[in-house]
């Protein structure tokens, strides 16, 4: 599982590098050091606002998440709900594997959507990763205490 957050950066050319322990766990995890890169869904970031990071899916769960998405009307998605998910999260992904120092190049579409300029943050989310910007991951912190279930029975439950 991937956890933790990473801060690094990302150069000009769109390089950034992915965080030693989050290339172990593709290994160890996952069997594979191919992933994919692609959008992530859409964040609502409060007062109207959306934004995008981005996400690294292992292979094996990129494919697990095709496969889940050729039948839409299963998972209660209209025809247009599944066209949408699809053309923002499966035609943008490109696969990748990093090189011998865990540098990939982000292609220039995808560091424009999620407005990668210089900070990066790395945050594990169990069987993907997501990347942020330093402007949105600050905007999703603070709607992330926004959306909070402070009295969700759930909350007892998880025990916490």
């Amino acid at each position: 599982m991937f956890r933790g957050k990473f801060d690094t950066t990302i150069d000009a050319k769109g390089r950034t590098s992915i965080p030693a322990k989050f290339r172990e766990v593709l290994l160890d995890s996952f069997g594979d050091e191919r992933f994919f890169l692609t959008k992530s869904s859409p964040l609502r970031l409060g007062g109207g606002q959306m934004g995008y990071g981005l996400v690294i899916y292992p292979y094996t769960e990129f494919l697990a998440l095709e496969e889940r998405l050729k039948d839409g009307a299963a998972l209660g998605f209209s025809a247009e709900q599944l066209a949408s998910v699809r053309r923002t999260i499966l035609v943008p992904a490109v696969e990748c594997t990093a090189d011998k120092l865990g540098r990939i190049l982000v292609p220039t579409d995808l560091r424009k959507t999620a407005q990668l300029e210089r900070e990066l943050h790395f945050v594990g989310m169990q069987k993907k990763i997501d990347i942020y910007s330093q402007a949105v991951w600050a905007q999703v912190c603070a709607q992330d205490e926004q959306n909070f279930p402070l009295d969700a029975p759930g909350l007892t439950a998880l025990g916490l």
